[in-house]
């Protein structure tokens, strides 16, 4: 079915399933409870896992598959959120142009980048992918916004102005992004007893867009070509003495995770029509670097768990106060609730790096594979426990 294996399909099954009913599996807690600041059902939030998701993805193609690392993806994340504002400004709020050339753009940027970089590998691809991003992110940041060709609006941000053509724009469309008049910002509320779950436009529709990237990176993996990628990871010296030639491969990859990397910028400005030249920032490469090694780099459903683990801390986590932990330890004795929040005050709040470093040092000591391998260990434990189970009950069974 879709031209994938029953354990492909069962994978994209789950995927689908998780992604649909993300409002109701984020919101686990009764919106009066306390716990309610843990829940993450809220738009804002589910629509960076999956755009953040479509990143990681993009990124684990190249990466994953060839090996080859690359810290300045943000720049195509941030051309592809400028390419879907300027589509705004232009045409009008549809956001299908500004996601379309968003796609083409970034790709575009991607290849002219790609035939440059990918002439060195190692730590020298990745020095030299670091420096175009900084390069690019000067440009936006200062060169492009000089007023007689003002494309990026410096430190302002590129955003959407009552004087802007707008040439398809109407007055029966909405003046906020919108796929064929319906609002990104749309969105229904239902109250189920004491939860309150949102099903919102725009989460949906990049929801659909994750799904869509996820299906053609199974194929992608199970493709001949996927398979010429893992043999430049595996031994690309070798690869080239059997008389074939890599970079082509190399250069498809890198503009294929530049394309994904462009969508996800144009997605969101699709939410939020504002492009600024903080997303080609170097720390914006990093933070997929991490979402991709933490979640397991060369799996398919990994990048996505890890860009779900940073974005819920980055947006969750970093929320816990003082205030909070006064509320949770108050039943401690005074001098042990002060002592106990003491040592808890610098791994949360503003201290929410320090947690997501010690997890991702511990993930890199005992879990190489990431996330998925830590599943997979747990899956293998409890298949174990079984089959001993089943074992034992059968050798004490009485013979006939």
């Amino acid at each position: 079915m879709l031209g994938l294996k029953n354990t492909d399909l069962r994978l994209l099954l789950i995927v689908f399933v998780l992604t649909m009913a993300a409002p109701f599996i984020l919101n686990p807690f009764p919106t009066e409870s306390g716990l309610a600041q843990f829940n993450a059902g809220y738009p804002d939030l589910m629509q960076k896992f999956v755009i953040f998701g479509i990143f990681a993805i993009g990124f684990n193609i190249l990466f994953g598959l060839t090996g080859y690392l690359s810290f300045g993806h943000a720049a195509f994340l941030g051309v592809g959120s400028y390419a879907c504002v300027w589509m705004f400004k232009l045409l009008g709020y549809n956001v299908v142009p500004g996601i379309l050339l968003s796609i083409v753009v970034s790709g575009l940027f991607a290849l002219l980048i790609g035939v440059i970089t990918l002439r060195r590998s190692g730590i020298y691809f990745s020095i030299l992918t670091l420096a175009f991003a900084q390069m690019s992110f000067a440009l936006a940041y200062s060169v492009l916004s000089n007023p007689k060709f003002n494309l990026t609006n410096g430190e302002t941000g590129l955003q959407v102005y009552a004087n802007d053509p707008q040439w398809f724009h109407s007055d029966r469309l909405p003046d906020l992004p919108h796929l064929f008049g319906l609002s990104m910002r749309a969105t229904h509320k239902m109250q189920l007893g004491a939860w309150e779950f949102q099903f919102n436009a725009g989460y949906y529709m990049c929801a659909v867009i994750m799904l869509i990237c996820f299906y053609l990176a199974i194929r992608i993996f199970r493709s001949p070509f996927g398979l010429m990628l893992r043999a430049v990871k595996s031994n690309q010296q070798r690869m080239n003495y059997t008389g074939l030639n890599s970079r082509p491969y190399t250069l498809a990859a890198f503009v294929i995770s530049g394309m994904y990397a462009g969508l996800a910028g144009g997605l969101l400005s699709a939410v939020d029509p504002l492009a600024g030249a903080e997303r080609m920032q170097w720390t914006a490469s990093g933070e997929v670097v991490l979402m991709t090694i933490l979640g397991g780099a060369g799996t398919l459903i990994g990048p996505v768990l890890g860009a779900g683990l940073i974005k819920y801390f980055e947006n969750i986590f970093s929320k816990i106060n003082d205030g909070v932990l006064h509320q949770w330890f108050g039943f401690l004795p005074d001098g042990l609730e002060d002592f106990v929040i003491t040592i808890i005050h610098p791994f949360v709040g503003k201290g929410w790096h320090l947690t997501l470093g010690l997890i991702f040092m511990l993930v890199v000591i005992f879990l190489p594979g990431g996330l998925i391998e830590g599943g997979q260990r747990i899956g293998r434990a409890l298949r174990g426990t079984k089959s001993s189970d089943r074992a034992k009950s059968a050798s004490t069974e009485p013979a006939e």
